[in-house]
């Protein structure tokens, strides 16, 4: 099984050509995470705090639907987070937040489970980088890598995370305990401006990560896998938005990762280049079909065939 934690939020979309139709879509990039590997059929489960208010019983019924595992998910008296997501003509997607005293970011060390028994745990964005329960979740994600993959997309929303520098020093420490690291090149731009992507990445391999993915949109992905460095393409589509297409990559990369027995650490230690290349080429192939649509809506496998 594979878990994942993080929030659950509820994204209201105003589209440029349609600013008066705002809709509400489940989100947060945790949990469409989760979702994307539920609906390709992985075992799946996400920790997360889920309100009980309205948009708190979408979120639960939208994550159990895609047959993802929540009995690890805490009830929070907090209100649902909100993240409002502006869609431009192009279908390139911003955002702002609305999350002061919301249920997403108050984990205690008591809600998260000691042993529970998953091959990998996939984190990133906010949950990880707010107070107070940022921290709570680094301690207890460090503490499981010993025995269990982690996997890192950070997922920057520069506007929530302060100062760069702070910012810096805290993803310096979640790339010291992950394994599988997917990020951005806007993300990499954001906390380290100016640098060469690729040095980074062999950068962190060198140090012990085990695969590196750095997203590009559509230029394709820059793939580091040992001492092995090479490009998969994008697959091509018409976009509708980018919204939710870098968690559906996220998740589609764990699932085939997975399904090849190269998730778990002793797996994952044997990880091939040609192996790595084929589960980009799949993530990529899910990512894209998640952009053909409107919000952060990844195929089942179904879909696929």
């Amino acid at each position: 099984m594979i878990g994942v934690i993080g929030e659950a939020l509820i994204d209201l979309e105003v589209a440029e050509t349609e600013p008066g139709r705002p809709v509400a879509h489940p989100g947060g990039s945790p949990m469409n995470v989760a979702v994307a590997l539920g609906r390709l059929g992985s075992k799946a489960a996400f920790l997360g705090r889920l309100p009980t208010d309205a948009f708190g019983r979408l979120l639960r019924d939208h994550l159990t639907d895609a047959g993802v595992d929540l009995r690890w998910a805490v009830e929070a008296a907090e209100p649902t987070s909100l993240a409002l997501v502006s869609v431009a003509a192009g279908g390139a997607a911003s955002y702002s937040f609305h999350i002061h005293r919301t249920a997403d970011w108050q984990w205690s060390p008591a809600e998260l489970p000691h042993s529970p028994g998953f091959d990998a745990v996939h984190a990133g964005s906010l949950a990880l980088a707010l107070d107070p329960g940022g921290p709570v979740v680094a301690e207890w994600l460090e503490r499981l890598s010993g025995s269990t993959t982690i996997s890192l997309d950070p997922n920057v929303r520069p506007a929530l995370l302060g100062e760069r520098e702070s910012y810096r020093s805290l993803l310096e420490r979640w790339l010291s305990f992950a394994a599988v690291v997917k990020i951005s090149d806007e993300d990499l731009e954001w906390v380290w401006p100016g640098a060469d992507p690729a040095e980074l990445a062999r950068e962190w391999t060198a140090e012990g990560r085990k695969l590196v993915v750095v997203t590009r949109g559509g230029e394709g992905s820059s793939v580091f896998c040992g001492d092995e460095r090479f490009t998969v393409p994008a697959h091509r589509t018409e976009v509708v938005d980018t919204v939710g297409a870098g968690d559906a990559f996220s998740g589609a990369l764990l699932d085939r990762l997975g399904r090849i027995g190269r998730l778990e650490p002793e797996g994952l230690a044997r990880l091939r280049p040609e192996e790595a290349r084929s589960a980009v080429e799949f993530a990529s192939r899910v990512a894209a079909i998640t952009c053909s649509r409107a919000g952060a809506n990844p195929p089942w496998r179904s879909e696929l065939a």
